[in-house]
């Protein structure tokens, strides 16, 4: 039987400009997260939404954290494999598509990770532990696009 268990998070709108969406151009797209005991993540809109190109929003969220729970499982399933890892870096691409009523949503995910493997290690079963991590990730089980990796092998 599952085991049910909760995330709790607070977002905070903080783009009041004093005036509240009064105007449409009147207030920021911006928020921040707060989840207790943590560090606050300031966000924003995407940019091509009129959000603050130097904060995080939803879009890039969502990516990282599909990654980053790849990551962590590769990382636990190449341990049980003996496959020694001594570098993990990911520069995923999101890929989405957006409607002329301003609709979006993503088609898809690529995880392109360059990962660092001990000498001698087997890169085709270094490779091959990937293909079962969706069944695995929360993140890749919750998502409803297609998510592929390209991963790169590089002696440590």
């Amino acid at each position: 039987m599952a085991r049910q268990h909760d995330f709790i998070s607070t977002i905070i709108w903080t783009g009041n400009r004093g005036t509240g969406t009064a105007s449409y151009r009147g207030y920021d797209r911006s928020w921040d997260i707060a989840v207790p005991g943590r560090a606050v993540i300031h966000c924003s809109n995407d940019p091509l939404l009129g959000g603050d190109p130097a904060l995080a929003n939803p879009e890039d969220l969502l990516l990282s954290a599909l990654s980053a729970c790849h990551m962590l499982w590769y990382l636990h399933r190449a341990s049980e494999a003996g496959i020694v890892v001594h570098s993990y870096r990911d520069t995923p691409v999101g890929h989405a598509e957006s409607t002329p009523d301003g609709a979006g949503r993503y088609v898809g995910a690529t995880l392109r990770p360059t990962i660092a493997l001990a000498a001698g290690n087997d890169r085709a079963k270094a490779d091959a532990i990937h293909a079962d991590i969706h069944r695995v990730c929360f993140i890749a089980r919750s998502v409803n696009f297609p998510v592929r990796y390209e991963a790169i092998y590089i002696d440590a």
